[in-house]
């Protein structure tokens, strides 16, 4: 009998697991005997060059996107008999936010087929904003508001619905270079803060670096699993600390 989402412990192992996935669009195959695990409460990071199937992995973990070959495990139950997706939150590359929607609107579209309440939903939305620092700015319309708000305006539409586990596709890709370590500091913090695990994919090394636990390391044509290093490096990781530049610059020469 397989283990039920809602009774699963973090104690018991890997929060997601992915055992010899395979995908191929057409004649293009695109991933070939992919195997990972995730564990609760980690930032794990999938990079590589473009072309190696960091999104499209990150699809198939999501449910989004089914494989051809292998299987992804979601806390004991095998994906397509997962029934909390509700505790998966997706971050994608581009904010989407909606123009006709302030940012309350916005954060508040989450949970709009959530059975909670109107003044729970409220709640919730309130929390995160002022989770990512925007409380203030609650009225505000996305065209008010810089590249690094309307970041934040996205991923407290995530954390709306509390979930256990974050998947992240370059989500801060389009920042400054100085928006985007803010927005690194604030991912970090809110993690610790709330224990979620993190699946994000970069081709960014630094980025890596500078966030992740582990890093998988994919090559292309077609994607598959290079290495998986471990970041034993303590926080806060500054890029310009002798140990985070190298680190860096040992990643980047494999990649």
């Amino acid at each position: 009998m397989s283990v039920l989402a809602q009774d699963f412990d973090p104690a018991d192992g890997d929060i997601i697991r992915a055992e010899g996935i395979g995908k191929s669009f057409g004649q293009l195959q695109v991933l070939d005997n992919i195997s990972l695990s995730v564990r609760p409460g980690e930032i794990l990071a999938l990079l590589g060059a473009s072309g190696c199937g960091k999104s499209t992995l990150l699809n198939i973990l999501s449910g989004l996107l089914a494989p051809d070959r292998g299987e992804v495990v979601i806390q004991g139950q095998p994906s397509g008999q997962f029934d909390h997706w509700e505790k998966v939150a997706y971050l994608f590359q581009e904010d989407r936010l909606l123009p006709w929607r302030n940012v309350q609107q916005n954060v508040n579209f989450g949970l709009e087929n959530s059975p909670l309440s109107v003044a729970e939903r409220r709640e919730r939305v309130e929390d995160a904003l002022r989770l990512v620092g925007l409380h203030d700015f609650r009225q505000s319309w996305p065209h008010q508001l810089s590249g690094g708000m309307r970041s934040r305006v996205a991923l407290a539409r995530s954390l709306v619905v509390e979930p256990e586990i974050l998947l992240m596709d370059e989500p801060f890709s389009k920042l400054d270079p100085q928006t985007r370590s803010v927005m690194h500091d604030e991912l970090l913090r809110i993690q610790q803060l709330k224990g979620v695990t993190v699946v994000m994919v970069t081709h960014d090394v630094e980025e890596a670096v500078v966030l992740a636990d582990r890093v998988v390391l994919l090559k292309p044509h077609p994607g598959r699993i290079h290495r998986i290093i471990d970041i034993a490096l303590s926080r806060p990781r500054i890029p310009t600390e002798r140990a985070v530049s190298e680190q860096s610059r040992l990643l980047r020469l494999e990649v």
